[in-house]
């Protein structure tokens, strides 16, 4: 074995993926989740290896992991608008006793400790592409304010650790993520468009679609995650595709890659939205030797197709 990993939020859409990449690598695998966002469907095929073991267990209440670990991987959190506003309080529980717990848990057994933050530590930014150095415009009292604080005090949280306590610890900033295993409702914009062109029904863009986001393929993102945990630097680093394009854009992307015929509705966007994202990845660049290598039509129709194979999710 190459080693053992805990990975927190582990039956969630990213987090799913990295287990996958871990046991891949001869990893154990020790996956927590409560399934409040995660969905059990999504590591179901990894339950037959010999080096997997899922766990239900909510972070807020405890972590107990019996043996060594190498590495913790925090990865817990609603991570959508429509989950982190219909359940507040636990975003920003997860966010901070979550933290606490998984902190713990690394400082207990000697473990490097790797964060998974959010460009929305940035909040609707001031300054255009975003570096690590940018201390971002967030609403602490807005709407999205209790992801964004919660990923922000997770950040502190995980520093203090480091200087007090002399923990391993990574940060990583992570931005707009897409592929296979997104939750079709869980309101972000490309499983909400994919789902809507399969169905014929109209594509809801949010404002003019104007305001803009840089979408990283799922695969590239578990890389870049894989590197910084491999790595001995404490970040924060941003991990996304700097490719920018609009909103509409991508609504009309999605509607060409799926031949549908479906019309765009507009409808008010949300407080807060963010204007633009887009990540400065040069420390990544430098730091990891890492960039996004799936072009974002090839991971979207990569994405579509996964739809398709599901349609009782559609």
């Amino acid at each position: 074995m190459a080693g053992r990993a805990v990975v927190t939020g582990g039956a969630g859409f990213i987090g799913s993926h990295l287990c996958e990449r871990l046991l891949a690598e001869d990893y154990e695998v020790v996956c927590l989740d409560n399934f409040l966002t995660g969905r059990p469907d999504n590591v179901a095929h990894l339950i037959e290896q010999a080096g997997f073991r899922l766990v239900r267990c909510d972070v807020t209440d405890y972590i107990h992991v019996v043996g060594p670990v190498d590495m913790v991987l925090h990865f817990a959190s609603p991570a959508s608008p429509i989950d982190y506003l219909q359940l507040p309080i636990h975003t920003l529980k997860v966010g901070s006793i979550g933290t606490l717990h998984a902190l713990g848990l690394a400082r207990e057994k000697g473990a490097r400790f790797v964060l998974a933050s959010t460009s929305e530590a940035y909040g609707d930014p001031l300054v255009h592409p975003q570096p690590e150095t940018y201390w971002g415009n967030v609403n602490p009292v807005g709407p999205r304010g209790v992801y964004d604080e919660a990923k922000r005090f997770a950040e502190a949280l995980t520093m203090a650790y480091r200087s007090t306590h002399g923990l391993d610890t990574a940060i990583v900033r992570i931005f707009n993520t897409f592929g296979p295993r997104l939750r079709p409702n869980d309101g972000r914009a490309i499983p909400t468009f994919v789902r809507q062109a399969l169905r014929g029904e109209p594509l809801t863009v949010a404002g003019d679609g104007s305001q803009t986001r840089s979408i990283c393929y799922v695969d590239d993102m578990v890389e870049g995650i894989l590197r910084m945990a491999h790595s001995d630097h404490p970040g924060p680093m941003n991990l996304g595709n700097p490719h920018e394009l609009s909103v509409l854009e991508l609504a009309q992307w999605v509607r060409e890659l799926t031949g549908s015929a479906s019309d765009i509705h507009f409808i008010p966007r949300p407080e807060d939205d963010p204007r633009v994202r887009q990540p400065d990845i040069a420390q990544a660049r430098d730091v990891l030797g890492w960039e996004p290598k799936v072009a974002v039509e090839d991971g979207l129709r990569r994405t579509i197709a996964w739809f398709r194979d599901h349609p009782e999710l559609v």
